[in-house]
């Protein structure tokens, strides 16, 4: 089969690499495991984007009901990436913080930063500007569950504690403790910040 993109039925566009054999094994020499491993990286990252999907867990690689299942598995080649495999390619985001173990203290399940933390405390900023919340107090829910279609809908609240503490090294926004439990406040921004 020649290596070719393809168009999921959800609309992404898989790489070429998609269609190899070998990038769905583990690698035994270390560099061609470290491309394999950036590729997929960069792929996972994609399509969460994408789909705007935020976890990932390593039951994923043999759950064909997944969200997951059109990107680690490729039925046109009759290949599947394999629970350890993933698991490994998950390590590897960690320790690169292109990913969290969520919950902690366990290594099967990570939440992806297809923003990074610095990202998403600048889209967050944005939006509480934009929308008039500056110098106001706001809970967590109240900003990833809002009225309205908002780019931080949905958002888990472990990112959405490292876009604030990002907010708040920079001096633009406060912690504030809230009688339904967390609440930030948004405070203008320092100029050249």
């Amino acid at each position: 089969m020649a290596l070719t993109t393809h168009t999921t039925p959800s609309g992404f566009v898989l790489p070429s690499i998609h269609a190899a054999k070998p990038f769905f094994t583990q690698q035994p020499n270390p560099a061609t495991q470290k491309t394999v491993t950036e590729n997929w990286t960069r792929l996972i990252l994609s399509y969460a984007r994408h789909k705007k999907l935020f976890n990932l867990r390593v039951e994923d690689a043999t759950d064909d009901k997944s969200e997951w299942d059109e990107v680690l598995r490729n039925p046109r080649i009759q290949r599947r990436l394999r629970p350890s495999h993933l698991a490994a390619i998950l390590s590897s985001m960690v320790a690169a913080n292109q990913a969290m173990y969520e919950p902690p203290n366990q290594t099967s399940s990570v939440l992806l930063f297809w923003r990074s933390p610095e990202e998403w405390a600048q889209v967050l900023y944005d939006w509480a500007n934009s929308t008039g919340h500056l110098n106001t107090i706001m809970t967590f829910y109240e900003i990833v569950e809002p009225p309205v279609p908002s780019p931080l809908e949905g958002l888990p609240l472990p990112i959405l504690r490292k876009a604030i503490a990002v907010l708040t090294k920079s001096a633009r926004a406060q912690i504030i403790a809230v009688a339904d439990g967390e609440g930030v406040r948004f405070l203008p921004g320092v100029p050249g910040r």
